[in-house]
């Protein structure tokens, strides 16, 4: 469950972390890079996953899509993160969608290339196998926030994550640097976007969370922890 107490420092949520500075460097090195502009798509839910992405610049959404057709975001990639459902040595098939919501750049690197680089060092085999676990633990503790505790439990634990990774403390609490319709978030949580402007009605009738100018600050984070029954999760965990 969400944990943290105040917005982390900037960048220190980045996935990328998982790997030291010399093994960046080997993963760099065979990268090649491209650019996508906003509301491209890089992979579809069922190709080929054959690369590992790593964002350079710009935002990237992983969505999944409902049998009835509705669009699900799971997760928001920023500058400093890796993405990309690859498993090495074994052929398989993206689950989700990864679409730029704004102008990208991306450092591709192809699966062939990455087992090499992994047979030829054991260190950054072991740090790659930290990292795949770190991104299942985090869609783990996602999709149990969004199944358990109802739909205000998952509104809230998806506040919290949003605080985590692009939150800035002000004033008034923390204000989530990124513009958040009702509707994208019925689409983190899965429900009506009528179901999200009363849950946000009842969240600042309570004073915890102040709305000005399409930005959300929260202004109780107790209040919001008690809803999502907090678990006290590392708060690398607790990232949108």
């Amino acid at each position: 469950m969400p944990s943290a107490t105040y917005p982390a420092e900037s960048g220190r949520l980045q996935n990328a972390s998982c790997f030291s500075s010399t093994n960046m460097t080997k993963l760099k090195q065979i990268m090649y890079a491209s650019k996508f502009s906003a509301t491209s798509t890089i992979f579809h839910e069922g190709d080929r996953a054959n690369h590992l992405y790593y964002l350079q610049s710009g935002m990237v959404k992983l969505t999944k899509l409902s049998e009835e057709g509705k669009e699900y975001i799971l997760s928001i990639f920023r500058a400093g993160d890796f993405f990309g459902q690859i498993d090495t040595f074994q052929d398989s098939r993206h689950s989700f969608t990864a679409t730029a919501t704004e102008e990208c750049e991306i450092g591709v690197i192809q699966k062939s290339d990455l087992e090499v680089v992994l047979w030829q060092s054991g260190d950054l085999a072991v740090e790659f196998m930290n990292w795949m676990g770190y991104m299942q633990r985090l869609m783990q503790t996602k999709f149990r926030d969004l199944l358990m505790y109802g739909k205000p439990g998952a509104l809230c634990s998806t506040l919290i994550r949003f605080a985590n990774t692009f939150g800035v403390q002000d004033e008034h609490g923390i204000r989530i640097e990124m513009k958040l319709t009702n509707s994208e978030l019925a689409d983190h949580i899965g429900c009506a976007r009528e179901s999200v402007n009363r849950m946000l009605a009842e969240l600042k009738r309570a004073g915890a969370v102040l709305i000005q100018d399409g930005f959300i600050t929260i202004t109780n984070l107790q209040y919001l922890r008690n809803i999502c029954k907090c678990e006290s999760c590392p708060i690398e965990l607790c990232r949108i």
